[in-house]
C-alpha cells in the first residue's frame, strides 16, 4: 500500500513562551522552537503500522521552506520511507484552501492509496484534510481513531462521535482520513536515526512541477485572513502565574497544596 502523510511543522507549546507580535495579527515567531504537529505525527506511525501489517511505502510530505525539512527528516528517521517538501514563494501566506489546493496536486502526480492529514494544526485550523478529498473527489472521514485494511480496495475505520461513542464505518481506497490523537503510541525517534538520514536528498516540488496557478494559492488568493489575536481576560478567581518555568511550577505547587490538593 502505497501511504501519503501530509505534515506541518508548528511552534512546540511546551518550548516556547508564546507572545504576541506588535501589529497584533500572529504571534512573535522569532527564535521559537518548531516542531512536528502533534496530530500528523500520529499519522505518521499509523501509516508505518498499516505498512508492517500489509507491506507499502509511507511517504511524508510538507508545504513550506528549507527549514521544514527538518521535520521530514525526523518522520524519515521515524521509518517513512520518502520525504517530499513541496515549496515556492508563490505559496506564501496561503489560507486552508490554498494548501489544500497545493497538496491536491501533488496527490495528483502520485499513485497513493490512503492519504492521512492529522484532525488539526497546532497554530491553524482543521480544514485542509476534508477540502484536499473534496478537491481530490475521495472518500473522506475525520476524527479516526482506528484503520483495519480489509483488501486493496476498502478499510474498516473507527471515529469519535459526541458522547465518546464510536463510529464503524467501511471506505473505499483511495481516501482521505484525518487522524486523531491516542490512535497509536509514536515511536522515540532519537539522534542516531535522524543522524542516518541526515544526507539523504529530499526533492522538492515548486508550483511549477505541480502545475499550479500562482494566482490560485498565496496571500492574494486566501479566502480567509488572520486580522486578530487577542490573549482572552482574566476570568473571575483566574489568576496568571509570571517567571521561569520552574518559578511557575513552585508557586503553582504551592497554590495546590494550599487549597489542599496534596496531602
Amino acid at each position: 500500500m502505497e501511504i501519503l502523510v501530509c505534515a506541518r511543522r508548528v511552534p512546540d507549546t511546551s518550548e516556547n513562551e508564546i507572545e504576541l507580535n506588535s501589529a497584533g495579527n500572529d504571534i512573535e515567531r522569532d527564535d521559537l522552537v518548531y516542531s512536528i504537529n502533534e496530530w500528523d505525527n500520529y499519522a505518521v506511525e499509523e501509516a508505518l503500522q498499516i505498512v508492517a501489517r500489509v507491506g507499502g511505502n509511507v511517504t511524508v510530505v510538507t508545504v513550506g521552506g528549507e527549514d521544514d525539512e527538518e521535520i521530514l527528516r525526523r518522520e524519515m528517521a521515524m521509518g517513512a520511507t520518502h520525504g517530499v517538501l513541496i515549496s515556492d514563494d508563490a505559496f506564501s501566506g496561503s489560507d486552508g484552501r490554498g494548501i489544500a489546493t497545493i497538496l491536491a496536486a501533488f496527490v495528483r502526480k502520485g499513485h497513493y492509496d490512503l492519504v492521512l492529514t492529522g484532525v488539526q494544526a497546532e497554530d491553524g485550523g482543521a480544514q485542509v484534510g476534508g477540502m484536499l478529498a473534496a478537491m481530490l473527489d475521495y472518500p473522506f472521514a475525520s476524527l479516526v481513531n482506528s484503520i483495519e485494511v480489509l483488501d486493496s480496495k476498502k478499510l474498516k475505520i473507527s471515529r469519535e462521535i459526541a458522547g465518546g461513542n464510536k463510529e464503524i464505518s467501511e471506505i473505499d481506497l483511495p481516501c482521505v482520513l484525518s487522524i486523531q490523537t491516542g490512535i497509536n503510541e509514536p515511536r522515540y525517534v532519537g539522534m542516531r536515526g535522524i543522524r542516518q538520514v541526515a544526507s539523504v536528498p529530499i526533492p522538492t516540488f515548486a508550483a511549477s512541477d505541480l502545475g499550479v496557478d500562482p494566482g490560485s494559492v498565496g496571500t492574494t488568493a486566501a479566502k480567509v485572513k488572520r486580522v486578530d489575536y487577542f490573549v482572552p481576560a482574566l476570568g473571575k478567581g483566574a489568576e496568571m502565574l509570571e517567571g521561569s518555568r520552574e518559578e511557575i511550577i513552585e508557586k503553582l505547587v504551592e497554590l495546590v497544596a494550599a487549597k489542599g490538593g496534596l496531602k
